[in-house]
């Protein structure tokens, strides 16, 4: 929900709700900024009868010269120097009253005579009976708050097994929960249509055995591919994944054979990549489950994924069409020629393709939820994608687990500072690759785009302490940190474009693996829930990863250097801070971004 405060003294706050997340951006054109060291933030949660000062991380080195880990301050004494400023600890479903209070002086002897501006907000209930249900799990293991809470310990290395369920608990946020919600759904009489790539993760599986159990038709298409090799190295052999530890899950739960409709074998160098299931009532599919998470203990707890729950018959209707392709295992066999081999393929994809058109440009794409399936043919749907995001008004947002493809580069290559605000959020840093023929195409603040990747401290920084990652807390061995697929056109406007589902923007995602996408238009509720989780996550990394550059000995990227200065302190003059809202710069862009959203409202 988009909410906007009364004008105090000339500023004006405007406000993005998520379900756990709220984006702020204070307009202060009219205001006067003479002196200002920051904002004190103050919140009151009437459900809690709370109402305190919020938790701040950056302090004055003249009041607090030698900071540590212990170090635990408020913005009362130790203000918000920005103008964009975000709530990651808000709760779905509530209400809440924040004070932005502009403080002025010296940071020994604070002004705080100047008048609060006031702003209610609610954010989005979690679980609704509404067309769109989104579960966003923490992603954020290399974070302090994790070391503080469970210090450093991967959740089955807690001491005791309550500490290790609200280790598991705090990485998922509920995540596994609307997982298990969907399958319990699920009525005596009634269908479970499933597609999966991990089908490893026991809770989910011993959810769908019981399901069988109440009277559920469940089937499911699980990777089955023959990836299997030996280490040339040690000459031992590599065990074929996901296939493998999918059939010890089956086995280990006791699931029946039964509900097994396919073992997918065909296409053995491309993957089984879907992630979804449909809720079949009758003859008629109702519900689907679908986004970026792998039923494993790190795609639930370790890497940042997505669940998105649709109750929208027609889209049940074309992923539950699409099954029944999948369902058929078309593709090319080990032992076929390269003609036999190309030949079927072909087949595979025409099935796929025949299930219905895409869009080739933004206005084909109609208001409400459409879907893409692949494998198809051909580059269209990456170059929708990326003119799309490349003809945003004035702000988009992509994550990207693989890299950022060539169509993508192309399209934003040529951008200047008078094209859209485009965010990047990789798993790993773009850089250019050894041996490559093809030029790097380096994307900075140039074309105005800016990006940030995955990366933990690995050694002791200002007051925050050692930090780990997914991978070395057991969680993670492929991708670490970010492993969603989601892309934001205009988030804020008055048509927002959310594409989400299991496929990572680039080619193999569209002509070889299997894969699903959700294209939804118009939908302000889906498009703030993205918004505000991205900027949680963009947030988050982005500090880290121009500290990664720095520590590297490189200097940072143009476009992660205008944007985060390298002092880990606040600034004890207001002109130091304030220089980096000049008109042009990239945060002054960002709260003109909020100033333009639509449907403001005022509690």
């Amino acid at each position: 929900m988009h909410f906007v405060s009364r004008e105090v003294d000339g500023y004006k706050i405007f406000a993005v709700t998520g379900t756990n997340t709220v984006s702020f951006a204070i307009d202060f054109d009219d205001a006067d900024t003479t002196g200002l060291l920051g904002f004190a933030v103050e919140r009151e949660d009437p459900t809690e009868k709370q109402r305190y000062f919020m938790y701040g991380m950056k302090v004055f080195p003249s009041v607090i010269p030698y900071p540590d880990e212990k170090t635990s301050v408020t913005t009362y004494d130790h203000p918000v120097q920005s103008f964009v400023w975000d709530d990651f600890t808000a709760k779905d479903g509530r209400r809440y009253t924040y004070w932005f209070y502009p403080l002025r002086g010296a940071p020994k002897n604070l002004n705080r005579s100047a008048t609060p501006i006031e702003i209610t907000v609610e954010t989005e209930a979690l679980f609704t009976k509404g067309e769109h249900d989104i579960f966003f799990n923490r992603g954020v293991a290399s974070s302090q708050a994790y070391n503080r809470r469970f210090n450093n310990k991967a959740p089955d290395k807690q001491p005791t097994a309550k500490k290790r369920d609200e280790a598991l608990e705090w990485l998922s946020r509920r995540l596994d929960d609307a997982i298990l919600a969907f399958i319990k759904n699920a009525k005596a009489g009634d269908t479970l249509l499933g597609a999966f790539y991990e089908f490893r993760y026991e809770p989910v599986v011993a959810e769908l055995k019981r399901a069988v159990e109440r009277g559920v038709d469940v089937r499911l298409v699980l990777d089955g591919k023959d990836n299997s090799s030996v280490d040339k190295k040690t000459g031992k052999p590599i065990k074929a994944f996901p296939r493998d530890a999918n059939r010890e899950m089956v086995a280990q739960v006791g699931l029946p054979a039964t509900t097994i409709a396919r073992w997918r074998e065909k296409n053995p160098a491309n993957i089984q990549h879907n992630k979804f299931m449909v809720l079949v009532r009758g003859d008629e599919p109702k519900e689907v489950w679908t986004g970026s998470t792998n039923l494993s203990n790190g795609g639930i707890h370790g890497q940042t994924n997505v669940g998105h729950w649709v109750r929208n018959a027609d889209v049940a209707r074309e992923f539950a069409a699409y099954w029944a392709v999948l369902e058929k295992d078309l593709g090319s066999e080990k032992g076929d020629t390269n003609s036999e081999a190309k030949k079927k393929k072909a087949a595979g994809r025409k099935a796929v393709m025949d299930l219905g058109t895409i869009p080739a440009r933004l206005d084909e794409i109609g208001p409400g939820s459409s879907t893409i399936f692949s494998p198809r043919s051909g580059s269209g749907v990456n170059e929708m994608y990326a003119a799309t995001l490349d003809s945003a008004p004035s702000l988009g947002a992509i994550t990207l687990a693989f890299g950022v493809n060539k169509t993508f580069k192309s399209a934003f290559a040529d951008n200047t500072f008078k094209d859209p605000v485009l965010f990047l959020l990789l798993e790993k840093r773009d850089l250019p690759k050894k041996n490559s023929k093809t030029p790097f195409i380096p994307l900075t603040a140039k074309q105005n785009v800016y990006q940030a990747w995955g990366s933990y401290f690995r050694g002791p920084l200002y007051q925050w302490t050692r930090e780990t990652n997914a991978r070395i807390l057991g969680l993670n061995e492929h991708v670490s940190y970010i492993h969603s697929k989601f892309m934001l056109r205009d988030p804020l406007g008055g048509d927002p474009l959310v594409v989400t589902g299991s496929a990572n923007f680039s080619d193999p995602s569209v002509n070889d693996n299997d894969e699903n996408m959700l294209l939804i238009r118009g939908n302000e509720r889906v498009a703030d829930i993205y918004f505000t989780e991205f900027n949680r996550l963009y947030n988050h990394y982005y500090f880290r990863s121009v500290q990664e550059a720095l520590s590297g000995g490189k200097k940072p990227e143009a476009n992660a250097s205008a944007d985060v200065s390298a002092s880990l302190f606040l600034k004890e003059k207001a002109a130091e801070w304030l220089v980096k809202y000049k008109p042009g710069t990239l945060r002054w862009k960002r709260v003109q971004a909020y100033k333009r959203m639509a449907n403001t409202r005022t509690l």
